[in-house]
């Protein structure tokens, strides 16, 4: 079993959006009412794993603002190591093309934030808006690869769900470098809340797709 959860937390670091977050906002289900999920250990582990990928991506950017490059360099080695780890998962079930592809993927997503980040801590208008185009570009690479691995992702709703991602992180790195620490903190609150319901319904989906292994 050990192997499998990296495999299905794979797909929540790659996913996060409005389609679904946006649904659970609506509805004001607390997660202590929510249905029990069919596989438990999976949700708790894409959730870990998504949780550290943000909070990977805010210490890179507090970093950068501060001035603190080893904190930064720190930061960022950490979100690479973390995708080289998802791509390795999914190489053993899907073999080593779709590993290298899942980490070309995920190093485009990262490559976007971080552009993205650098960009706003420059003052650099242009390049950010440029980082944040590639990273939409990007959203729709990863939304037909996980689209083609998982029957039960549709394409358009997984694009959807990255797009909104790559807002969340927009509007972050735009608090953090404006020092507004209340707004960041409000943003940070929702994007906790926002993974965790990517996760879990990322979870139900690869739950479905393998039933034997997910529990």
């Amino acid at each position: 079993m050990k192997p499998v959860f990296p495999l299905f937390v794979s797909f929540a670091l790659l996913a996060a959006g409005p389609a679904m977050a946006h649904a659970a906002d609506a509805q004001h289900v607390p997660a202590s009412q929510a249905a029990a999920p069919a596989a438990p250990q999976l949700h708790a582990a894409m959730r870990s794993l998504w949780h550290g990928h943000i909070v990977n991506t805010r210490d890179y950017a507090m970093a950068l603002h501060a001035g603190d490059q080893a904190k930064a360099d720190k930061a960022a080695g950490a979100v690479v190591a973390n995708a080289r780890q998802i791509a390795d998962a999914v190489a053993g079930f899907y073999g080593k093309p779709a590993g290298e592809r899942m980490l070309q993927l995920l190093a485009g997503h990262w490559g976007a934030v971080k552009a993205m980040t650098d960009a706003r801590a420059k003052g650099d208008t242009a390049g950010s808006n440029k980082a944040m185009a590639d990273l939409a570009a990007n959203a729709g690479e990863i939304a037909k690869f996980l689209a083609g691995a998982n029957p039960n992702l549709p394409e358009d709703t997984v694009r959807g769900l990255l797009l909104q991602h790559g807002a969340d992180h927009g509007q972050q790195v735009g608090q953090i470098m404006a020092g507004d620490g209340k707004g960041e903190a409000e943003t940070w609150k929702h994007m906790q809340a926002h993974m965790d319901t990517i996760a879990d319904a990322l979870a139900g989906a690869i739950a479905k797709q393998f039933p034997d292994k997910a529990s």
